[in-house]
């Protein structure tokens, strides 16, 4: 199945249970707003282009919990239910894309059971699109890497993180396809362990070599010239800012910004692969909202004490990385090198 999808069985979203894996592989079914915000925070489903997903999927599944009787009290209460899912998690701007993109066809259908039925087609193209974007995304960025190349990575930007195919690894899978023999190197990924538990297991299942290091192991694979390019994805990309952030950043998961500077002190290209609908050309570096998680994560691992109770904890889920420090943006309309032009979102 692809990672997030509407079932007609149960009239909600189906989704792979990311907190399940690497031991298991399980479908949950959000049917209702509430289990499907739920299922965001808890990273159910996580990925910029997956959460673009969710939140379509969750206005048509909005438009089916909301109560049908009269129409304009059922308009009323869908924009309530699809704006608790835009703003499950903050950061990434695809979550809120996805749901404002499905709702400008709820604002202009006909009636409760017109809502209904465009919603959901709105929904399924939205997903659908998506498997094509990011398979453009991973030619184009395939033709950055060459035979036998090390591709090191952080976090997971694959299958799981889109609706299918993947960012990140779009592009590594795009390379295998096309005859490269390409291998990379997955960065755990603190506190959630999203490249151990997430990239090992789908590189595994593509057959693609993997080889699994501790964060702080990036740079001394760089010193030794074990890796030949940094691919990674993001969960926004600004075109403005201020300061370091003249020319833009990528807000991506938090560690991104120190593989960026230890690739550029080793002259290793840094790559972003990112599809258009992530690029953010209103909103400058210094007004994006990083996501701080539950202090749980670190204090505990799998339950298990790992920290004094009440020691103090910041975990940010993202940090932002200078658009100086990037070599190349993929994005499924090709590969754009900084500065970037605000064309490159003018025909979204």
């Amino acid at each position: 199945m692809r990672t997030i999808e509407w079932d007609d069985e149960v009239n909600g979203v189906a989704m792979v249970d990311q907190t399940r894996l690497p031991v298991a592989f399980e479908t949950h079914r959000a049917e209702t707003v509430a289990d499907l915000v739920d299922s965001i925070r808890r990273l159910r489903v996580r990925g910029a282009p997956a959460l673009g997903a969710a939140g379509a999927f969750g206005v048509a599944l909005a438009t089916r919990e909301a109560d049908g009787a009269d129409p304009d009290a059922h308009l009323a209460a869908v924009r309530e239910l699809a704006e608790r899912v835009a703003t499950a998690r903050p950061t990434a701007v695809n979550l809120s894309r996805g749901v404002r993109d499905v709702m400008s066809v709820v604002e202009a259908a006909d009636g409760v059971t017109d809502r209904r039925e465009a919603s959901l087609r709105a929904a399924k193209d939205y997903a659908d699109r998506d498997v094509e974007v990011n398979r453009q995304l991973g030619e184009h960025g395939a033709t950055l890497l060459a035979d036998g190349d090390v591709v090191m990575t952080h976090c997971n930007a694959g299958a799981l993180a889109t609706v299918d195919w993947g960012t990140a690894l779009g592009v590594v899978y795009s390379a295998v396809e096309a005859g490269k023999a390409v291998s990379v190197v997955a960065n755990e990924t603190r506190p959630l362990n999203q490249g151990a538990r997430l990239t090992t297991w789908e590189l595994a299942e593509h057959g693609v070599d993997v080889t699994l290091i501790p964060d702080s192991a990036s740079g001394l694979c760089l010193q030794r010239g074990m890796v030949d390019a940094v691919v990674v994805g993001a969960d926004r990309v600004v075109l403005d800012g201020a300061g370091e952030f003249v020319g833009g950043a990528v807000f991506n998961k938090v560690g991104t910004y120190k593989h960026a500077v230890l690739a550029d002190r080793h002259d290793v290209p840094f790559v972003v692969a990112a599809p258009t609908s992530t690029v953010d050309a209103e909103t400058p570096a210094e007004a994006v909202e990083i996501e701080e998680r539950d202090p749980a994560e670190l204090r505990e691992i799998y339950g298990h004490p790992n920290a004094p109770a009440d020691v103090p904890v910041f975990n940010p889920a993202f940090d932002a990385t200078p658009m100086s420090l990037v070599d190349y943006l993929v994005t499924e309309r090709g590969v754009f090198e900084p500065p970037l032009d605000r064309r490159l979102v003018a025909e979204r």
